[in-house]
């Protein structure tokens, strides 16, 4: 019953579905060094019962030879005996030849005895053999499923660490790339860019204030001329003195039309 319950376990193990368990643990690798040390721990338990079950099969074995021994023994026994009996029978002396006769005789019913328990154990022995030679097969294929299950385990773990380490290297490019609007670069030339805009902005608008201030004095010279022409006509200077020609739009207001009346 301790052999079946151990070796239950083991093929209830072997047969898991190891992929949803690992789906479902929280940490794959704690859970994949679990069951390599149950797994480990049950290999443990099934050799000390195979070891047990092959100690029984040694004794059974011991006593059978034990029985064939005793056997062989007790017909060397009965052989002498009866020659001993045919001797004493030779000279005549029939009390001691009937003697070793029947120490023959006992020695021949010791040596039936021993012979059909050596016969009874013969079954027993080739039962527990063929349990052996089993329970031996299965025990090697466990542990070879235990290889099989520690290199898994250490596959997968190197593979999950890579898997981890280039998610790290691949989150550290990228918080340094650029072109990536999410990265912090990306943001502080983001920001740089704003500043520059700003700059810019600034910069169009003194230039335009610094325009209509030049074109406010432009208007103001040339009124400032009419005016000085204007005097000097008035005091009867001559107006191809003053540069004729040069202030031909001095007012918006007076039309081409009023020149033909004067």
């Amino acid at each position: 019953m301790v052999k079946q319950s151990i070796f239950g376990r083991m093929a209830q193990l072997a047969k898991a579905n190891i992929n949803s368990l690992l789906d479902q643990a929280e940490d794959p690798q704690k859970m994949l060094d679990q069951m390599v040390r149950d797994y480990t721990n049950n290999i443990a338990e099934a050799e000390s019962a195979v070891a047990q079950t092959i100690g029984n099969l040694r004794m059974l074995q011991d006593d059978y030879n034990e029985d064939v021994k005793n056997a062989q023994d007790w017909g060397r026994k009965a052989l002498a005996a009866s020659r001993k009996a045919d001797e004493y029978r030779a000279n005549g002396d029939t009390v001691d030849a009937e003697k070793f006769d029947n120490l023959a005789k006992v020695a021949l019913q010791r040596q039936i005895t021993s012979e059909n328990e050596a016969k009874s154990a013969e079954p027993s022995i080739a039962s527990q053999t063929e349990v052996v030679d089993k329970l031996k097969h299965g025990l090697d294929q466990m542990k070879g499923k235990l290889n099989e299950l520690t290199s898994k385990r250490n596959e997968l773990v190197a593979r999950s660490k890579t898997a981890a380490a280039q998610s790290q290297v691949h989150d550290a490019l990228k918080s340094i790339d650029i072109m990536d609007p999410t990265s912090e670069v990306g943001r502080f030339e983001e920001k740089i860019r704003r500043e520059e805009a700003k700059v810019r902005g600034q910069q169009e608008l003194a230039a335009s204030s610094l325009d209509a201030q030049f074109n406010s004095l432009e208007d103001l010279g040339e009124q400032t001329e009419i005016e000085a022409r204007l005097a000097a006509l008035k005091s009867g200077g001559s107006p191809a003195a003053i540069g004729a020609g040069e202030g031909r739009s001095a007012s918006s207001t007076v039309e081409e039309a009023d020149f033909d009346k004067l």
